[in-house]
């Protein structure tokens, strides 16, 4: 590996890794140990020899025979089980084996099967991951966070409370999974050290009955404390985090549908934060809404958009669209919502309607609707939209006499089934595309099989690649930029050059039977394009306070790949313990250092 002119940054992957431990504390730590391929001079060094089997091996091997054994396992649950386990054991051989294999394993690392790994968390339990806090416990949150570290240590926290998971509802206390799920997408994706990231669950009850009955469930066994009392525990948790850890990054994920929205909209004005479900959501369905309208030769300000579903992802996507529209159009927020209609249970949303506080920019004047009907149908007669996208979990919602309908005012619609798991899908793509003769560019929640038809040339069979709207090759990318530039507020304008980046990466735009979306093959690559401009407009708002941060897109693109972390072995140097970094001294992500907690639960006195 050739030097870069940026390998001095504290986050630089060259070089050898300083450590100060050895024998079985080294082969005990996940981010040391890397098994039989320690050198024979390593094994000398740190007291190995005796400890390992004689033969040297390289990661490619360990790969292989790790696959090998991941293949054996009867089922995904079984294969999540596995790679579990060799997480704890091999940081670095675990990343290897889900790079190499990304688009077999990323349904076993995440969704679904991470959300039955998830639904069964007190059932296969056998040791801790992360950072568990109870709201009975309400004042040893400072105390417990203080724990994995000192200020510098952790730049990325994932926090859930685990009432709304991946659409299997309240899990309680298994909310940690997802926690630990999203961290290892924020690696995978994006290289975030995984060292210096924190996986937290806020445990404040369960409404799920099936979990109360379960004698073997490990969360608190009472019913969701909410109100004053539990807005006060997350206000705890996230000032004790900023305080002691004012560097990282806080990203909520999974919280329940009226809680979601409030706390995001409470803590943005003050520090860098972030909702996958309400702003991931929106960005990555944005990018695909971008990327069609390009290739159907409109442009956003023109979009009239239907949204299908207003839950926390609906109305996380119209805002997203609201706030591009209101940036590239120059005009306000309310302006843009102008363009943009929810419909939910009850019909299309307008003022006489029941809203809660994110429907209500959406809500249309009661008397500019004429028509007693307020269906899907009837507002997609009266709009004409050229967008409509499905968050409803209604399956089959969007009919032949809708698409048609659709299709009939627009040349190229653009229509998104978000709605997930498959069965839940507002419609398939192969209806879709046969009902509008091939035309329409359509995005779904989960992964479809190519659709072939005869929309070619005189007829002629052609297979349309379909493209998933999968949250991982967006939230990554915003986490590494705002990493990496010190960001200490998360703006609209970032968002918007995110999905801007993404969209201009759409294989779509070379070809309008490839998907609207980049693949998770080429996530990493995603990624830098969506930090570099995370990054760019952060620097142009004012709100990134790291130094010397590179002003030219190709030194910049350097900059943050230098500071990706790679599943890469590289060399291990022999230091001393005293004076040697945590890191060193196999402390990260460790509780019960030899250093004093109180130490550290001082300075969120000060």
């Amino acid at each position: 590996m050739s030097k870069s002119k940026f390998s001095h940054l504290p986050l630089s992957t060259r070089g050898p890794i300083e450590c100060a431990v050895n024998g079985t504390v080294l082969l005990n730590t996940p981010y040391f140990n890397r098994g039989s391929a320690h050198t024979p001079e390593e094994r000398d060094e740190f007291n190995l020899t005796g400890l390992l089997p004689q033969s040297v091996q390289t990661l490619e091997q360990q790969a292989k025979r790790a696959y090998e054994q991941y293949s054996t396992r009867p089922d995904d649950l079984a294969k999540n089980t596995f790679l579990t386990s060799l997480k704890e054991q091999n940081a670095v051989l675990y990343f290897k084996l889900l790079q190499d294999h990304l688009k077999e394993m990323f349904s076993v690392v995440y969704t679904p099967t991470e959300g039955d790994a998830i639904q069964n968390f007190s059932r296969l339990f056998r040791r801790p991951e992360g950072c568990f806090l109870n709201i009975e416990n309400m004042d040893r949150v400072s105390h417990d966070l203080a724990q994995w570290g000192k200020p510098d240590d952790i730049d990325y926290i994932v926090v859930s409370d685990g009432e709304e998971i991946l659409g299997i509802g309240d899990q309680g206390v298994g909310g940690i999974l997802i926690s630990v799920a999203k961290l290892v997408l924020t690696t995978l994706c994006a290289g975030v050290h995984p060292n210096r990231t924190l996986p937290v669950v806020l445990d404040c009850g369960t409404d799920n009955e099936n979990l109360l009955n379960d004698e073997l469930y490990l969360g608190l066994r009472q019913k969701r404390v909410r109100g004053e009392r539990y807005d006060k525990f997350v206000d705890e948790f996230v000032q004790s985090a900023r305080k002691l850890f004012p560097r990282a990054y806080i990203h909520f994920e999974d919280f329940g549908l009226t809680n979601a929205r409030r706390i995001l909209d409470h803590y943005r004005p003050e520090i860098p934060c972030f909702n996958d479900d309400v702003q991931g959501t929106g960005c990555v369905t944005l990018a695909a809404v971008m990327a069609g309208l390009h290739v159907s030769q409109q442009k956003l300000k023109d979009i009239k958009l239907v949204v299908f579903g207003a839950g926390t992802a609906g109305v996380g996507i119209a805002d997203q669209v609201r706030d591009a529209i209101a940036s590239e159009k120059g005009v306000s927020k309310d302006e843009a919502a102008k363009q943009i209609w929810l419909v939910d249970k009850p019909g299309v949303l307008l003022t006489d309607s029941e809203l809660d506080n994110g429907q209500k920019f959406f809500a249309k004047d009661v008397s500019e609707w004429t028509s007693q009907d307020r269906s899907l149908l009837s507002t997609i007669k009266a709009v004409h939209p050229n967008v409509l996208i499905g968050t409803s979990t209604v399956p089959k919602a969007f009919t032949e006499e809708i698409v048609k309908e659709m299709a009939a005012h627009t040349p190229r619609p653009v229509i998104l089934p978000l709605s997930n798991p498959t069965r839940l899908h507002e419609a398939v793509p192969a209806d879709i595309l046969k009902w509008t003769d091939g035309k329409a560019l359509v995005a779904t929640g989960s992964p479809f099989d190519p659709v072939t038809g005869p929309w070619g040339q005189d007829g002629s069979d052609v297979s349309i690649e379909v493209a998933e709207c999968n949250n991982s090759v967006v939230f990554p990318g915003i986490g590494l930029g705002a990493v990496l530039c010190r960001a200490r507020l998360i703006t609209d304008k970032m968002l918007v050059a995110a999905v801007r980046g993404v969209a201009g990466l759409s294989p779509a735009l070379r070809d309008d039977t490839a998907p609207l979306l980049p693949g998770v093959e080429e996530v990493r690559n995603v990624s830098v394009r969506v930090a570099r401009e995370v990054i760019k407009a952060a620097v142009e708002e004012g709100v990134a306070t790291e130094s010397d941060i590179p002003d030219n897109d190709a030194d910049l693109e350097e900059w943050i790949r230098e500071q990706m972390w790679e599943p890469v072995y590289r060399p291990l140097k022999r230091v001393e313990t005293l004076g040697a970094s945590r890191e060193a001294k196999a402390e990260l992500k460790v509780v019960g250092s030899l250093e004093d907690v109180k130490e550290k639960q001082q300075r969120v006195q000060e």
